[in-house]
């Protein structure tokens, strides 16, 4: 038994509150292929011992849940929230650009947009809003390789310094890899700002 060392476990799953259990769980399906491997009701006489009224456990992978859901009836999204410490954002990492291009593609066709994307320099990050405006990212790893993604990041500026952080319009990424540029110079021409949205992001929402 180590009791020394600090042994490093991996993230597993995050809890969520929500007073729309299946809007929920239905937006998670879409956007994230989420399965439900578990849903239990607390029963009616419990209800009022009970913190929640249902739970929702699901999973994208061999993992048994990745998100779990707790019903509380009449919680609901927070006005002061950016008042408030709270987890930001929480993101889900995809193996190609063509995946994340494809999923923006399938999302917008059932009125799923993002609230913001953007090209940071080692990565491309798209942002949605879930029902109850939990801001989830998805994102792809422009190098394919952890360790050099942490070199990029451990050499980087200051945040608020560095240039190769550009919004991007995802439809001029689109269109440049359908007219066969490759991934890499769709992040150059990102960093260079070439496929700058048509207005600026509104970031405000996210903080």
């Amino acid at each position: 038994m180590n009791t020394e060392i600090t042994v490093h476990p991996k993230l597993q799953h995050y809890g969520l509150t929500t007073a729309n259990l299946d809007a929920m769980i239905d937006w998670y399906r879409k956007v994230l292929g989420m399965t439900v491997n578990h849903r239990s009701e607390v029963p009616p006489q419990a209800r009022g011992r009970a913190p929640f009224s249902a739970a929702a456990f699901v999973g994208n992978d061999e993992v048994n849940h990745r998100v779990v859901f707790f019903e509380v009836p009449r919680v609901g999204a927070d006005p002061d929230r950016s008042r408030h410490a709270r987890v930001q954002h929480v993101a889900f990492e995809y193996q190609r650009l063509d995946d994340l291009l494809g999923t923006y593609v399938r999302l917008k066709g059932l009125d799923i947009l993002p609230v913001y994307a953007f090209d940071e320099g080692f990565q491309a990050a798209f942002y949605y809003q879930d029902p109850d405006q939990n801001l989830v990212e998805l994102n792809v790893n422009y190098y394919g390789d952890d360790w050099t993604a942490t070199e990029h990041l451990q050499a980087s500026a200051p945040l608020a310094q560095r240039p190769e952080i550009a919004p991007v319009d995802p439809e001029k990424m689109i269109a440049a890899r359908k007219a066969g540029v490759s991934a890499w110079d769709v992040h150059k021409r990102s960093v260079a700002g070439e496929f700058a949205p048509p207005k600026p992001y509104e970031l405000r929402t996210a903080f």
